[in-house]
């Protein structure tokens, strides 16, 4: 597996958790920032991820902010893009297993490091079950290959 991850300067904090945890279970990712306590555009870093992830060239990716909600609302504008915003860890098993997301975000403002590394560990070797889900995820697949073009 490899991950992309990012942040901006609200998230900074916990990526470097996320960070830890990806070596810590040997996965291969890449960081994209951001590497500044200034104010910056989440979307300029949502955005990329996406994209990257979207095109294949990762697996999965992580993205935080203050709130996570930003990052998320950012990167599902990307065609083939299912982010999830989690600050649970029924959630994040959930939204792995039943809605095969390829993204997560979190927001450092609320939940703190630990929490964010059980969430993001939780997320990563979570499978999708398929099944009855599938169908579910075919359709929203379908549905942006109609209306994404």
């Amino acid at each position: 597996m490899k991950v992309a991850l990012a942040s901006d300067h609200g998230g900074m904090t916990i990526r470097k958790e996320i960070a830890a945890l990806l070596e810590e279970l040997k996965i291969d990712y890449e960081d994209f920032g951001c590497e500044c306590a200034d104010s910056v555009d989440y979307p300029d870093y949502a955005l990329p991820v996406a994209e990257k992830v979207a095109a294949g060239e990762f697996d999965r990716g992580i993205l935080i902010c203050g709130t996570g909600i930003g990052m998320s609302i950012s990167a599902n504008k990307v065609k083939g893009i299912r982010c999830a915003l989690v600050h649970d860890s029924f959630s994040a098993r959930a939204t792995r297993e039943h809605n095969d997301t390829n993204m997560l975000a979190m927001g450092e403002r609320v939940i703190g490091p630990g929490l964010a590394r059980e969430i993001a560990e939780i997320w990563l070797t979570t499978e999708f079950t398929g099944g009855r889900h599938a169908n579910r995820v075919g359709k929203i697949t379908a549905y942006e290959e109609k209306n994404l073009k």
